[in-house]
């Protein structure tokens, strides 16, 4: 068997043209943004209106929505070639936006695209794959776990005489929910269900809504970033707002995580390679006792511990994307990418904070951002032990079947 890792000229052309796109347009304009703000920090407004203006250069570079299908106007790339194209847009800080493939409206976009109806796709789909709105997913909620969606305390309950929906419920850590023009949103339509997994159903949810106030964006180690908190009273939707069918939203959910979680990976896998590069700069350039510090032995077991970690990375999204993108079991092979990319991604930038210095902990570099983002990688989607637990349970469960742990480690036959 023959393992080829050359990507095809035509995907290895668009991943060329994105890292060209993100160096000779988005990051200048991204420097000059920030150096041009008060302390340090531009405005919301002024962020969103770089963001328009580098959306229609990203139309003219043909780097625009490469994850989606041709007919609705994407580049067709498939979860595979993605992972490397994320990672070149990630070197920015905007870059996954000004390409229309950020969180949460990747996700949403393939949810829609493979579980709406024709009718939700025109209505909610096209305007979002052409950029005029922005969406959430509304699923996480601060009285139940994350981890267990079939505990969701909001209700959704049929009014047979009118045919619609009302929804009481309450709902927070919504990304992008503040100035987004509908939500996916999850609610107990069947809390008798057998399975439980059966007692979901996915909304969408035309925003603003009356009965849907957003009653904060909540304050996190990196500010305001759009996380927002949501009371939901007497929310009625219709029943032609259900997407996937009564009783999928469980399904729903973890066909969206599942490459949404595989999504976050590869664009830390472009900030953690940022932060190396600075790390190695910062060494060789700054003199200690005579010598650059990239001659000291401690910091080279800094670069060699997070060139190996990274490289660890790569292959685990690659192969867990070339199991997705095969139709092939993969929750394994994405817990395994989630958990190592995370920490792999704080270990990294605070190393490169380290060989800093007094200049890695000030604001003067893009260190402290990216550490301070960082650090919600090990609770987006999944915190570390929830993913270590199902990793587990799969190889208890593969052992104890096959007596070996082959179908829990990648499924490789060595």
């Amino acid at each position: 068997m023959s393992i080829d890792f050359t990507l095809p000229p035509d995907v290895e052309a668009i991943r060329a043209r994105v890292r060209e796109f993100m160096d000779e347009v988005v990051r200048p304009a991204e420097e000059k943004l920030y150096a041009n703000a008060p302390a340090g920090e531009p405005d919301r407004r002024d962020i969103v209106a770089l963001i328009i203006e580098l959306r229609q250069k990203a139309h003219e570079w043909n780097v625009w929505l490469p994850h989606m299908p041709k007919e609705w106007g994407g580049l067709g790339l498939g979860i595979t070639a993605m992972a490397f194209v994320s990672a070149e847009s990630a070197r920015t800080t905007f870059g996954p936006f000004v390409l229309n493939a950020q969180a949460p409206d990747e996700g949403n976009q393939h949810t829609l695209l493979h579980h709406a109806t024709d009718a939700q796709k025109e209505r909610y789909l096209r305007p979002l794959l052409e950029g005029r709105v922005r969406s959430c997913f509304a699923m996480t909620e601060p009285e139940v776990p994350g981890s267990d969606p079939t505990g969701i305390r909001t209700t959704a309950v049929r009014d047979d005489t009118s045919a619609e929906w009302v929804i009481n419920g309450h709902k927070w850590f919504i990304s992008g929910a503040k100035g987004a023009a509908f939500a996916i949103l999850i609610a107990k339509t069947d809390p008798d269900a057998d399975p439980p997994q059966a007692s979901n159903t996915a909304f969408l949810v035309d925003l603003p809504a009356d009965g849907l106030e957003i009653t904060r964006d909540i304050d996190t180690m990196a500010g305001h970033g759009n996380h927002c908190e949501i009371r939901i009273t007497d929310l009625r939707v219709p029943d032609e707002s259900i997407l996937g069918g009564r009783g999928n939203g469980h399904l729903l959910g973890q066909a969206r995580l599942g490459p949404a979680r595989l999504a976050h990976c590869m664009r830390w896998i472009g900030q953690t390679e940022l932060a190396l590069e600075m790390l190695v700069a910062r060494a060789e350039e700054r003199q200690l006792h005579g010598a650059p510090l990239a001659e000291k032995q401690a910091i080279q077991w800094m670069m060699a511990d997070s060139a190996m970690e990274l490289y660890a990375a790569k292959l685990m999204v690659l192969h867990a994307a070339y199991k997705i993108e095969n139709g092939l079991p993969f929750r394994q092979e994405v817990s395994f990418a989630k958990h190592h990319v995370a920490n792999m991604l704080w270990k990294v930038v605070d190393r490169a904070i380290q060989v800093h210095g007094a200049l890695g902990y000030s604001t003067d570099t893009p260190l402290e951002r990216m550490l301070k983002h960082a650090r919600s990688a090990r609770l987006v989607d999944g915190a570390d032990e929830v993913h270590q637990a199902l990793i587990a349970r799969n190889v208890r469960t593969a052992v104890r079947d096959t007596g070996n742990s082959r179908a829990a480690t990648g499924d490789f036959d060595f």
